[in-house]
């Protein structure tokens, strides 16, 4: 009976280990699986939600609208008004939310990272804190999230922000508009500003939350990376995002960056490492295209268990934007 014990177990064992020297192989020579992990764009959390309806998840004062920003490319995009304007936007359609958006309020284009929706819950008690501080909320699901149609890519992701931008800018008048980047969206803020820095169209400033310096570093340093020791990591593992056309530079986009900068990044974040975040703060802080705006980086301290997306909840946020 022992030995029909040990042999099962023996088996399990070689099995577990087959599977974990195939899956590096099977990543090299499939590239498009490394480019799902980074982007997790099939996870939709929470599920059953019904993303054209967003009073549904508590904003009653939210607009869903679709916006094309190339043939057959659809985002699926939110708008939230500030809470001021919580009673006359009852009833009301994308028209009015759309003039809305020139009313004397700020306005915040909101970028997330991987996996989920724009209607994830951290995501959503966000828009909720930033709507009560006075602003304009707009985000979007890119092109292969949510209920948006299109595949994604780093390029596609970005190009969507830049339309979403323009759209927003060509409707609020001389109203500040803020770009907000989550996690991987930070590498999407960071490639659209700069993209907006070179055409000489900046937005008022960059607020990055929970950010990397690039995709390679963030990959490498992630804590559920169970193969950052295996040999050949690099060859196997970060080969295949750069051959899929994803690297989401932050360190060298903030050289070509003319704007403010905000970085908010808590200390015990498990997924993106604090110190990528400070690494970048330093790139950016000692990058001439800074030298006359305001570059600011402020952590928050393990004891507040704010992680890796509840940074919201820190009672100086209204303050530290300010």
């Amino acid at each position: 009976r022992r030995y029909g014990l040990w042999f099962r177990l023996r088996k399990v064992i070689l099995w577990l280990l087959g599977v974990y020297i195939a899956i590096p192989f099977l990543v090299k020579l499939c590239p498009a699986i490394q480019a799902k992990l980074v982007f997790l764009n099939f996870v939709r959390v929470p599920y059953f939600i019904d993303l054209k309806r967003p009073q549904d998840q508590g904003l009653n004062h939210t607009c869903n609208y679709y916006l094309q920003p190339e043939e057959d490319v659809t985002i699926g995009v939110w708008h939230t008004v500030p809470a001021a304007l919580w009673k006359n936007a009852r009833g009301k359609d994308q028209p009015w939310f759309e003039e809305a958006l020139g009313s004397s309020h700020p306005v915040i284009l909101y970028l997330h990272g991987n996996a989920g929706t724009r209607g994830g819950d951290h995501r959503v008690e966000l828009y909720k804190v930033l709507s009560s501080l006075g602003y304009h909320v707009v985000t979007f699901d890119y092109r292969g999230w949510g209920d948006s149609i299109g595949s994604p890519s780093e390029r596609g992701m970005t190009y969507d922000a830049l339309h979403v931008f323009d759209w927003i800018k060509a409707r609020s008048g001389d109203n500040p508009v803020y770009i907000w980047g989550h996690s991987l969206g930070t590498g999407v803020a960071t490639n659209l500003v700069r993209r907006l820095c070179e055409r000489e169209t900046p937005p008022d400033a960059l607020i990055l939350e929970s950010p990397f310096t690039n995709i390679r570093e963030e990959a490498r340093s992630h804590p559920f990376s169970i193969y950052r020791y295996f040999p050949g990591f690099d060859w196997f593992f970060l080969d295949p995002i750069t051959t899929s056309g994803i690297k989401f530079a932050n360190d060298e986009n903030v050289k070509y960056i003319s704007c403010s900068l905000l970085i908010l990044h808590a200390e015990d974040d498990p997924v993106v490492p604090f110190h990528l975040g400070k690494k970048l703060y330093n790139i950016a802080a000692t990058s001439r295209s800074f030298r006359d705006y305001k570059v600011q980086f402020v952590p928050f301290h393990t004891d507040l268990g704010y992680r890796h997306k509840y940074i919201y909840r820190s009672p100086e946020l209204p303050r530290i934007l300010r």
